[in-house]
């Protein structure tokens, strides 16, 4: 008497991207941003003039656009990605730094940030990945004021010291934007398609 073998059991496809993984990737991508600060500041000195303001984000916003790039496993194109973060934060940066005097206060950081994210947000929407819907990439570009403006207050609200007029918001702030952004990111980002992808692979 012969009896069948037993079934493998169920597994993941190659290529297959869980979306928890994803998520926690990005989120501890937050150390980017205190990193990217302290190299604009080295390379800028403080937000206190437009040369500053944007030279200091688009140093700062080259470093985070690299890391968000690797942190996503894949799914944003690094290259693209990393420039259009990079020209965004020097921009909105400089931007929300002239409108607000550099000032420092609570809503001063908070009008920056919107400001940062109103420029930021439509350029890194057009460059995310072919394939994605247009109302997604808009979908981004709109929170991103709000995330910004977010990210400053939860710095500001936490006692860092951003009386130093850094480029960018510091640690409380990274990990709340990178949390609510990672969620963001999923929903926004095309389907992978893991088994037309396992049939392509060599």
């Amino acid at each position: 008497m012969t009896t069948a073998p037993p079934r493998p059991a169920a597994s993941r496809p190659p290529g297959a991207r869980s979306p928890v993984l994803t998520w926690a990737l990005w989120t501890a991508g937050f150390v980017a941003f205190p990193l990217a600060g302290l190299a604009g500041t080295a390379l800028a000195g403080r937000v206190d003039d437009p040369l500053a303001a944007a030279l200091g984000g688009a140093v700062a916003g080259l470093v985070i656009g690299a890391v968000q790039a690797l942190v996503s496993r894949r799914r944003l194109p690094a290259l693209r990605w990393t420039a259009a973060t990079g020209a965004g934060m020097a921009v909105g940066l400089l931007l929300g730094a002239v409108v607000v005097g550099y000032r420092t206060g609570l809503g001063d950081l908070a009008v920056q940030g919107a400001l940062t994210g109103l420029v930021l947000g439509p350029v890194q929407a057009l460059a995310l990945p072919g394939g994605t819907e247009r109302r997604r990439r808009w979908l981004w570009a709109a929170a991103a004021p709000a995330l910004w403006a977010l990210g400053w207050t939860a710095t500001t609200l936490g006692g860092i010291d951003v009386e130093s007029q850094y480029t960018v918001f510091g640690a409380y702030g990274a990990l709340t934007y990178s949390a609510l952004s990672g969620l963001l990111l999923i929903a926004v980002l095309p389907r992978v398609d893991s088994h037309a992808q396992h049939r392509r692979s060599p």
